[in-house]
Formats: structure tokens, C-alpha cells, sequence
């Protein structure tokens, strides 16, 4: 039990912060009734210490203990139950960490949500190969924490399109049939349902999955709401856009005017893609057009700008290969993109205007690239 008188205005500020909620993870319990009868030894709402405010308290310190006994961020606003498996229950299982990030996750929350301008507001879209699996990569607080200032998430969750569990292999044809329908219902349900009802104006997607069923997901998406794509950087790890890194140089080859020949385009941001491989996977007749960057990497994707550069690289270079081999030439697209520029391959495409596309994807059991799914109007 705390022997601290916490003063009012402490208090109040605490409550503030966390909403009048409890600030256990996943807890979230509304304490606003024990605020109003103001009972601190009522069934909610407990002002409690992380570090005790005695050495042998809970998590207490000879010398810590007595400097932060008053200090709000030395204080969590938790319900009964919560309350006492910090300090009693389950002792060992909450050090001062694992509580300090409890906390900084909830109020960074609220403070999100608090500050929300309608018109900024944006529901976020999170799709990955396994979310629960790659809980560090597609991060509910590092997605909601990478928007601010240009957007705010529109709801304190993500909308969710993910992956199903699949026996089939990467390198099979039905992996991609399933995945890709599986997507389809995904989003027809939680997405385009939405959109139709008017209760979705902006979105911003948040993706990491097989380039293939990103392009799709990007077709899926066109420009039917606004959207913005982000994308996620490695070095430092953040989905934030690092506006001070070099532009990237694009190059674009044409093979020249060669109508009767298999189309083949090369998008390579991320690695380099050798013609040898295109050659492996079409045969030798193929007039190879590309879009690639001096020095591709896997981190080269730094700005916003270069998305939007490369957006308009990609439109022109479309045009220019429909006007060269006709109208009824197939594009067999071969990707070594950054996640969220193989996104806007999908966006940029329009169905009534564009060639159909046949989207192959680099495999290692396969020893080379795969014809994994086409895109038609």
C-alpha cells in the first residue's frame, strides 16, 4: 500500500494522460466513475507507484524510492485487478521496464487519438505475411507514431488483411491463387464495404508481404479514396520518411522499336535484376524495358518524394509501352522493389487504360523468377 500522498494536481494530471483509463497493456478499462465519487480506495481507479515509494516496496529503491514517490512518470492510473498483480500477483512478472512501456504505450495512445483533426484523420490499413509473427515490423504504436503531422489514424486499431495460414508453397501456382483471393475478401470486406458506406476518406497502408500480392493489393487500392503508402525503413528501423537522405537517380532503358517481341519490365529499386534472368524466364525474343536506380539496395527508399518520382517514371513508361507494341501485348513485370513502391505499381496501373500485366516473383526453390499472377481489367 502507498504511504504518499500524491497531490492533487499529480493526480489529475495522471488521469488526464491515460484518459481515465487503466494503463495495463490490453487492459484499457474505463475508471471515470471512481474519478467522479473520488473514493481513492474505490473498485477503480488505484494511483500506482512503479518504482514503490518505499525501499521495500514493490520494485523499491534505497534512493530512487523517496525521489520519485510524487513524480508522474513514476505513476500508472490501474483498475483493482491490475493493481494488485503488478505489486502482489504477479510481482516477478512486471519490473520497472516492462511498466514504464506499458505506460508510454497508453499515453502516447491517447494522445494520438486526443489529437485528432477530422479532416487529417486516416484509417490505417496493415497488411503483412504474418502479423502476429512480425509484431516488430508492423507495430501498432510504430505505424500510429510514423503518420503525425500530415495524418492521424481515424480509430485506436488497424484494419488487418492478412495472410492466411496456407499449405501450399511459394513456388506452387495455387499458393497464389489462395493468397490472392484470400486478399480479395479481405478487402472487399473490411475496406471497399467501408469506402461505398462513406465511412472511409483517407487511408494509409502499412504493407510487408511477397511483391505480387503487394501490386495487388496496390490494384486493389487505385485511386478509389486517397491514400498514402509508407514504407519501412531498416536503418534506423521506423516507418518514418527520413527527408534529409539523397534523392535517388532513376534510369529508364527502352529497347527500341520492337512491336513484335515478348514485353518484359524490369522494376529494380532494390537490387539489381540481370537480363540473363528475364532471358531464363521468357526466352530469348523479349524486348526488356526498365525502371531501375543507380545504386539499387534494399534501404534505398528513404523519401516521399522518390515515391512520387517514381510513380511518375512508372505512368510515363507504361504509355511509352503500350504505344510501342499495341494493344494486345501482355507486360511481364519482373519487381525488386521497396514494399510500398511494389504497392504503387498496383496504383499506378489502370485498368481501363493500361496493358495487363503477368507479375513474375524471384524464387529460390524454383532457382529463378516464377510466373505468379496477371492483372487484367
Amino acid at each position: 500500500m502507498a504511504k504518499t500522498n500524491i497531490p492533487h494536481k499529480t493526480q489529475i494530471e495522471l488521469w488526464s494522460r491515460s484518459a481515465g483509463r487503466c494503463e495495463y497493456r490490453g487492459c484499457n478499462r474505463d475508471l471515470v466513475g471512481d474519478l467522479i465519487s473520488g473514493r481513492e480506495d474505490g473498485t477503480f481507479g488505484f494511483v500506482a507507484h512503479i518504482v514503490a515509494d518505499s525501499p521495500e516496496g514493490p520494485r523499491g529503491d534505497p534512493i530512487r524510492s523517496l525521489q520519485l514517490a510524487k513524480d508522474n512518470k513514476n505513476l500508472m492510473l490501474l483498475c483493482a485487478t491490475h493493481h494488485k498483480g503488478i505489486d502482489v500477483d504477479y510481482l516477478a512478472d512486471h519490473p520497472e521496464d516492462v511498466l514504464l512501456a506499458m505506460k508510454a504505450e497508453h499515453e502516447d495512445r491517447i494522445a494520438i487519438v486526443a489529437g485528432i483533426d477530422e479532416d487529417r484523420a486516416s484509417y490505417v490499413i496493415r497488411f503483412a505475411a504474418s502479423i502476429g509473427s512480425n509484431s516488430a515490423l508492423v507495430d501498432t504504436r510504430a505505424i500510429f507514431m510514423a503518420m503525425p503531422p500530415d495524418r492521424h489514424p481515424a480509430e485506436g486499431k488497424t484494419i488487418d488483411l492478412e495472410l492466411s495460414g496456407c499449405d501450399y508453397q511459394d513456388h506452387e501456382e495455387r499458393y497464389w491463387t489462395f493468397q490472392r483471393d484470400n486478399l480479395r475478401r479481405l478487402f472487399a470486406r473490411k475496406v471497399k464495404e467501408r469506402i461505398e458506406q462513406g465511412e472511409v476518406r483517407h487511408l494509409s497502408v502499412f504493407a510487408l508481404a511477397p511483391q505480387p500480392l503487394l501490386i495487388e493489393l496496390g490494384c486493389l487500392l487505385g485511386d478509389i479514396v486517397p491514400t498514402t503508402v509508407h514504407q519501412r525503413h531498416r536503418e534506423p528501423p521506423t516507418w518514418r520518411w527520413q527527408a534529409s537522405q539523397p534523392t535517388i537517380t532513376f534510369e529508364t532503358t527502352d529497347p527500341g522499336n520492337r512491336p513484335d517481341a515478348t514485353v518484359a519490365l524490369k522494376l529494380a529499386l532494390s537490387a539489381t535484376i540481370n537480363d540473363e534472368r528475364i532471358h531464363a524466364a521468357l526466352g530469348p525474343d523479349v524486348a526488356i524495358w526498365s525502371l531501375t536506380a543507380e545504386n539499387a539496395h534494399n534501404d534505398i527508399l528513404r523519401r516521399a518524394e522518390d515515391q512520387s518520382a517514381f510513380k511518375v517514371q512508372l505512368r510515363q513508361l507504361l504509355n511509352r509501352i503500350k504505344t510501342v507494341h499495341g494493344e494486345e501485348a501482355i507486360i511481364n513485370v519482373f519487381p525488386a522493389l521497396p514494399n510500398s513502391a511494389a504497392v504503387e505499381v498496383g496504383r499506378v496501373w489502370m485498368p481501363k487504360a493500361d496493358l495487363p500485366m503477368v507479375i513474375y516473383d524471384q524464387n529460390r526453390s524454383a532457382g529463378g523468377f516464377i510466373r505468379t499472377i496477371e492483372i487484367r481489367p
